[in-house]
Parts: C-alpha cells; sequence; structure tokens
C-alpha cells in the first residue's frame, strides 16, 4: 500500500479530493488532502503575506511532523509549482511526482510568468478591482469545464487567493527532479486549455505522459478514473 498527499490548486481546497480520497483509502492506501493556507477552512489565515513558499512549507511540514516516507506527491494545477518546491527542499521522502493538469515553471519563474500574459493581467486588474489590491477571486467552475452538477458547489466552495502566491517565483535545482519517477497527466476534455503546452515541456524532459478526457478539476469529474491512474 502507498501514501499520497494529494495538493489541491488554486482557490480550492482539500476538499475537492474528498471523492479520490475515499477510493483511495477503500483500497487500503493512506492519504493526505492538506488545505493551503489562507483558503477555504483556513480562509481566516488569508493575508496578503501568504505566498508559494508558505503553500511549499504547508505541505513540506505535513511530511515532516507526520513522519511520512516514499510519498507520492500529486499537485494540480497551481499545486505544480507546490509539488515542486516541496521536492526542491525534501527528495529523499518523496517516491513520484504527478503533475495533475498543472503548471510547470522554470527556475526563476513565477506561475504569472509561466501564463499567457493576457490571464496574468487579468488576474493582476481583478485583485486591484475586486480583492483590495492583493486577493484574486476565484475563476467560475464552468470556465474550467466542471460537470453541470458540480458547479454551483464548487463556486461556492472556491476561496480567493493572494496574488503573492502567483507572483512569488519558485527557485529549484536539480533536487526537485531527481525523484525516481514524475509523471504529467493532462486533462484533455475541455477546449483552450492552456495545459497542453505544459504536457509538451513534461514530455521534453523525459518524464512519463498520460491523459483522461476531463475538464480541468479531473478528480471531481472522474474521480474512480482518477484514483486508478494515479495509483498504478
Amino acid at each position: 500500500m502507498a501514501t499520497f498527499v494529494l495538493v489541491h490548486g488554486s482557490w480550492h481546497g482539500g476538499w475537492c479530493w474528498q471523492r479520490v480520497r475515499a477510493l483511495l483509502q477503500q483500497a487500503g492506501h493512506t492519504v493526505f488532502t492538506p488545505t493551503l493556507t489562507g483558503l477555504c477552512e483556513s480562509a481566516h489565515l488569508a493575508s496578503p503575506e501568504n505566498d508559494l513558499q508558505t503553500h511549499i512549507d504547508d505541505v513540506a511540514n505535513l511530511i515532516r511532523w507526520e513522519e511520512l516516507e516514499d510519498v507520492i506527491l500529486c499537485g494540480h494545477s497551481y499545486a505544480g509549482l507546490v509539488i515542486t518546491g516541496v521536492a526542491e527542499a525534501m527528495p529523499e521522502k518523496i517516491r513520484s511526482l504527478l503533475y495533475l493538469d498543472a503548471f510547470l515553471a522554470e527556475n526563476g519563474q513565477s506561475l504569472h510568468d509561466a501564463l499567457p500574459p493576457e490571464i496574468a493581467a487579468q488576474q493582476r486588474a481583478a485583485a486591484r478591482d475586486h480583492g483590495d489590491g492583493w486577493s484574486v477571486p476565484p475563476i467560475p467552475a464552468a470556465m474550467f469545464y466542471v460537470n453541470e452538477a458540480d458547479r454551483d458547489w464548487v463556486d461556492r466552495q472556491c476561496t480567493a487567493q493572494s496574488i503573492t502566491c502567483f507572483q512569488q517565483p519558485l527557485h529549484f535545482s536539480d533536487r526537485a527532479t531527481s525523484i525516481p519517477e514524475i509523471r504529467y497527466i493532462l486533462a484533455t476534455g475541455w477546449p483552450d486549455s492552456p495545459f497542453g503546452h505544459f504536457a509538451e515541456i513534461a514530455c521534453a524532459r523525459g518524464w512519463k505522459i498520460q491523459s483522461i478526457e476531463s475538464g480541468h478539476d479531473v478528480m471531481l469529474d472522474h474521480p474512480a478514473e482518477l484514483a486508478e491512474l494515479i495509483a498504478g
């Protein structure tokens, strides 16, 4: 049996993994689904000081204090940067990295550097106009092609996120890419996805590429298929 740490993307929380978590636990695996500081049930800790390093520390500290070893670490979307930072900090703890429809940054890049410039500009404008200059409101679930039955629920569950998370550069070395297995899982069921570009980068790095026909929130749309894929 394996130990999984599943990390959510922007605006989400550990709640988004509940279906996949239940399936993996039923199969006998150990599963952790932390919520990153300032989001969802920790929204009372929201602050412009919360940044990418805060979220890297959240996950690294979970692994450290739960005394986890041989971890399968999965990051969705924004958490692609988070798990890279965790791998840099503690590669000896990680068996496998799974990037789920996730952003990849080059050393020294921020998420905004990896985004198309017009989308980064839209997020800065949203923070300025609707988030006191620092808080980015969630993108509606419909834009991520979340299944229709879950859209209202997802919109209720998501919370704003500090723009600093998207602007802080990620620094890493060969330590972060020394993990024995690294996979990229691409969701192919939503138009205009920016993540095909990152799958190409992953392929160029020699990582194993897998795909699933789904909207961006794969863990909600196809939890059984995803649980089987990440446990495989």
